[in-house]
């Protein structure tokens, strides 16, 4: 099996009532029950990050598609690990993405 990064896009912003919060993690939970063995690392959310640019120029912003955390899977190749992250949580909301991206084992 090979390992897929999942890098999730999109504001950020996490729920700030408790109800919400305790839903989203309970979604999470559900899909990573779902995912079970699969997943290597459930990661983490991750808060707003900086971008370097060429000439040393730092944005504040997030970038143009601002990081909102990561999990790392494993799958027979990459169209399963698209496959698995169709019912993502995240995707729920239309303004997140999930990115993936073999992990190229280099050592």
């Amino acid at each position: 099996m090979a390992k897929f990064l999942y890098v999730y896009h999109g504001s950020g912003k996490m729920p700030t009532d408790e109800a919400e919060r305790k839903a989203a993690m309970d979604a999470w939970n559900g899909w990573y029950g779902k995912l079970g063995s699969a997943v290597v690392d459930g990661g983490n959310p991750v808060g707003m990050s900086k971008t370097v640019l060429p000439g040393g120029k730092v944005e504040n912003n997030g970038g143009s598609n601002p990081t909102a955390g990561y999990t790392i899977v494993e799958a027979k190749d990459i169209d399963d690990a698209v496959d698995k992250a169709k019912d993502c949580p995240i995707l729920k909301d239309p303004g997140f993405s999930v990115e993936i991206a073999p992990i190229i084992e280099m050592m």
